[in-house]
């Protein structure tokens, strides 16, 4: 494994691991999914660049444009959230609750 990849698969894992153990904020929750999806980008952006092939240069675009949707619509939820409970604590969410 080469210290890139190194790089991008513990960049990745500590985002998944704050998504796992720290789970207090949504604010903290979708800031690790932005990591874990950046880390994705840079990831999937250096592979294609070392591949050279013309064809796998789409996938990086369309990674980080579904990353772009995610965080709009992860922030709509977390206005949405603080709106109508005050606060973005997780604890305090309840999907069976209106």
């Amino acid at each position: 494994m080469t210290p890139a990849q190194f790089a991008f698969s513990s960049a990745f894992a500590l985002g998944l691991a704050g998504l796992a153990f720290h789970r207090t904020h949504l604010l903290s929750a979708l800031l690790c999914l932005e990591g874990m999806m950046l880390s994705l980008f840079i990831a999937l952006s250096v592979w294609s660049l070392q591949l050279g092939a013309v064809s796998h240069t789409v996938a990086p675009m369309l990674l980080l444009a579904f990353s772009a949707c995610e965080a709009s619509a992860g922030l709509g939820l977390l206005v949405a959230t603080t709106r109508t409970h005050g606060s973005d604590h997780l604890q305090n969410l309840n999907l069976l609750q209106c």
